[in-house]
């Protein structure tokens, strides 16, 4: 019978071998980008400064992209500013009919929370 010794430099081999396929595996397949900045219904309403009926009905009409995890419905500050910028006048007709500078407002909000 062969006696083998396992030296530490066998181990310390072992151990990253070990640690770079835990890391691997670890690794999400789809990566969300770090920076992205994700809020909750009430704070898109608060944002946006409008009722939640409306949040749904902008939901319905596909006018706001949002994710849904666990029943909590969740929104992308960067998608909300795009879609303000995209669909401004859009938004403004449907919902802002009072004053346009509203919508003005909800963009500087949107810039200034994603500078920080």
């Amino acid at each position: 019978m062969e006696i083998e010794l396992i030296t530490r430099a066998d181990l310390e081999n072992l151990k990253r071998e070990l640690l770079s396929e835990i890391k691997t595996l670890l690794q999400p397949k789809n990566e969300i980008k770090e920076d992205r900045k994700w809020v909750k219904s009430k704070d898109v309403q608060k944002l946006l400064q409008i009722s939640p009926g409306t949040l749904q009905t902008l939901r319905n009409r596909k006018m706001i992209p949002f994710t849904r995890l666990g029943g909590v419905i969740y929104y992308s500050q960067e998608d909300l500013k795009k879609v303000l910028e995209k669909r401004g006048d859009e938004a403004t007709d449907f919902f802002f009919k009072k004053n346009n500078q509203r919508v003005k407002k909800v963009k500087s909000n949107l810039n200034q929370d994603l500078k920080k």
